[in-house]
């Protein structure tokens, strides 16, 4: 194996060497953040500073941010609340998710409609991306919460989530976003965003796993998840992560100051990737946009038609290339993408696609080497596809 390449950052990122040093020198504020003696209070101080940053990061305010232990617990605490307002008999009762969100939602999404509530799916173009007029027809006075996510974690499309904000509002419903892909690459704002609730990971943008972010602006409808304690006004129970918390303030702080010069970078070695695919390889087919303004930088998704993805990824790996064929919470299943399906695409090619994912410590010398091992893999597999048929 000549080298590793790692380019599976939309599973998840390294977590960058300032946050970890940030969370060494901070080793010693380990007290419990909910006890009033000093080592308690030092304690407590971190995370509000923590609080800070990550309000910072989305234009939120700190007393709107809730600390999570990731976006999955942060997407299924948004469904619960108004799950529960359901049963409380409130008429607004249904909820509107995208059909191409991450597996936290739509997994979510399911067991509610198993459990009898009304959840419909909104329909995206060929390109991943929600049709609003679709939205809109879907909309009524019984509508509590509309979820679409920022950005795909498997195409990378960005999604009209403003204008998806402002059909809900119009109709009295509330906007959440699962912007857990898009932070750190693109500019994420609560307030141009519409957003009434915002989830986040800080693992996606090299973060400590295992910690996330709900924000929830002022004045929404809020109810505990995690019941117990008084931790985050009673909304969040548990003793606090300290480390994990000053972690994400510290990536946070990062994100809010480099997201421009990250997004340059990704977009760039994306492109140089899909290029070089295009002229390498014959009959591929690039899912997702290749408008700037509508991918995230750092995603590129192609299916080979003749060669399956999981192949080509156990072939890749081999040569120390580390992709995935999708979301990394949907590993195992031998099902193709559902997100490639909504779009369109026939199940042939969303069996046959590969997510490439750049990250911070990607360089052109990486987009070289895939470029260099990534041709004669379909060649080879195609071949033996031919002679099997």
């Amino acid at each position: 194996m000549d080298r590793w390449v790692y380019l599976d950052n939309n599973g998840t990122t390294r977590t960058a060497d300032e946050v970890l040093e940030f969370m060494r020198e901070n080793s010693g504020l380990y007290g419990n953040a909910s006890s009033m003696h000093t080592l308690g209070r030092n304690a407590a101080a971190g995370i509000d500073w923590a609080r800070q940053k990550t309000a910072m990061l989305i234009g939120a305010l700190p007393e709107e941010i809730y600390f999570t232990s990731g976006a999955t617990e942060s997407n299924n605490t948004v469904l619960s609340i108004f799950r529960d307002r359901a049963d409380d008999g409130d008429k607004r009762s249904r909820i509107i998710i995208s059909s191409v969100e991450h597996p936290a939602s739509i997994e979510s999404a399911k067991y509610l409609r198993k459990k009898g509530y009304k959840v419909d799916l909104c329909p995206v173009d060929h390109s991943g991306r929600v049709i609003v007029q679709e939205l809109e027809k879907l909309m009524g006075d019984d509508v509590a919460l509309v979820s679409i996510m920022t950005g795909n974690n498997e195409t990378g499309t960005i999604q009209p989530v403003a204008e998806c904000a402002e059909i809900a509002h119009r109709y009295g419903a509330y906007m959440h976003t699962d912007a857990t892909q898009a932070i750190g690459k693109i500019p994420v704002d609560v307030n141009d965003l519409g957003a009434d609730y915002l989830s986040l990971s800080a693992h996606k943008f090299y973060g400590p796993k295992g910690i996330g972010v709900l924000y929830a602006r002022k004045g929404v409808p809020m109810a505990p998840y995690i019941h117990g304690g008084h931790q985050e006004h009673g909304m969040r129970a548990g003793t606090y992560n300290n480390q994990a918390i000053y972690g994400l303030g510290k990536a946070a702080e990062l994100a809010l100051a480099g997201v421009q010069e990250e997004h340059d970078k990704l977009w760039s070695m994306r492109e140089a990737l899909r290029k070089g695919i295009e002229e390498r390889i014959p009959d591929v087919v690039i899912n997702g946009s290749n408008d700037e303004a509508l991918c995230l930088p750092g995603t590129l998704n192609v299916s080979f038609p003749g060669a399956e993805g999981e192949s080509i990824l156990l072939y890749l790996d081999l040569e120390g290339i580390e992709v995935s064929t999708g979301s990394a919470c949907a590993t195992g299943s031998l099902e193709p993408s559902y997100v490639l399906l909504a779009s369109g695409l026939d199940v042939e090619l969303a069996h046959g696609s590969v997510r490439f994912s750049f990250g911070r410590y990607n360089t052109m010398d990486d987009v070289s080497y895939v470029l260099e091992k990534l041709p004669p893999i379909i060649e080879k597999i195609r071949a033996m596809s031919t002679r099997r048929g």
